[in-house]
């Protein structure tokens, strides 16, 4: 596009004026900023050839852009993507540590108000005496599904503790590299409903007065995604499945006091909604991506219609 250029002397009136080129006329006008009429500058933008003073102008590889063009140029450039369609999670991984912080931060309120474990904890259905009312999802207590998913046992007897170290330390491992692999908004994706297929099998299975908490479920989400990401890129798997491996070796040990459902949820969820993603066909990846994962919830939703249409028709319920 061409724009309008400082006027210079005219050749006319220099000829009726009896001034040529080596005559005594006129000086030639000084070019002033585009944006700063009121500004001289002797600086052009290498782009569009436009005068600009120094606060218009950035510089380039080559010489200097005004803002404008430097606007107009990054409009046209596409953010960059990951192999699997999410957006480049350059940096630190922004997802996984604030998950962390989350989980911290709802261990703390269970330490400064002891019923915090009453109100999000993972119940099927049962009454509390501490509330004073029925409580669980058959309840229409969702919310419990996810809330129960930032909660670890409190720090009384020792292994509250452990529970959440260990926790957070598994989070803290497997999550940036898949974090980085996925996109932040695919990574966020597999962890709630791994979180999520966990609870809802745990729902299914388990008695509806027995509690869960834990970010297990989500963490083993990880692992299986961690998993196919690995088989996808023809990396060495040996490391994670001896991982686990031995953490399903650990939760069926001690079964008694771990929701293995929780566990074996979280991994089946979080391996198939990955394996969705990354071997999704590239010309339609978006569509087939955010349809598996609407599928997948969809199917969870409707075990725990299934499960509350089962529960509120025993006796247990009748108080």
């Amino acid at each position: 596009m061409a724009y309008p250029q400082a006027p210079g002397p005219d050749a006319t009136d220099a000829g009726a004026n009896g001034s040529g080129m080596n005559g005594t006329g006129p000086a030639a006008t000084t070019p002033r900023c585009y944006r700063h009429p009121n500004r001289e500058t002797y600086v052009s933008c290498v782009r569009c050839g436009r005068p600009a003073c120094p606060d218009c102008l950035r510089s380039a590889a080559v010489g200097h852009q005004c803002v404008d063009c430097v606007k107009g140029g990054n409009s046209g450039v596409r953010q960059a993507t990951g192999r699997f369609g999410g957006q480049v999670a350059g940096g630190r991984p922004v997802v996984t540590y604030t998950l962390v912080a989350l989980c911290v931060l709802a261990y703390l309120a269970e330490i400064a108000y002891s019923k915090t474990l009453d109100y999000g904890q993972m119940v099927g259905g049962a009454y509390d005496p501490a509330l004073h009312a029925p409580i669980g999802v058959a309840f229409g207590q969702w919310y419990r599904l996810l809330t129960s998913a930032f909660l670890h046992l409190p720090p009384e007897g020792g292994f509250g503790l452990f529970h959440i170290v260990f926790d957070m330390w598994a989070l803290i491992v497997v999550g940036p590299p898949v974090e980085r692999m996925l996109g932040r908004v695919r990574f966020l994706t597999v962890y709630l409903v791994s979180a999520l297929a966990g609870s809802v099998l745990f729902y299914l299975i388990a008695s509806p007065l027995e509690p869960a908490i834990g970010a297990s479920g989500a963490i083993f989400g990880l692992f299986g995604a961690y998993f196919v990401l690995a088989r996808r890129v023809r990396a060495n798997v040996r490391q994670i499945v001896i991982l686990i491996v031995l953490n399903l070796a650990i939760t069926f040990t001690f079964h008694s006091f771990i929701a293995w459902q929780d566990h074996v949820g979280g991994l089946i969820a979080g391996s198939a909604l990955t394996a969705a993603f990354v071997y999704a066909p590239r010309l339609r990846r978006n569509l087939i991506q955010a349809g598996a994962a609407a599928g997948i919830v969809a199917l969870l939703v409707l075990g725990v219609i299934l499960r509350d249409l089962n529960l509120i028709h025993q006796v247990l319920f009748k108080f």
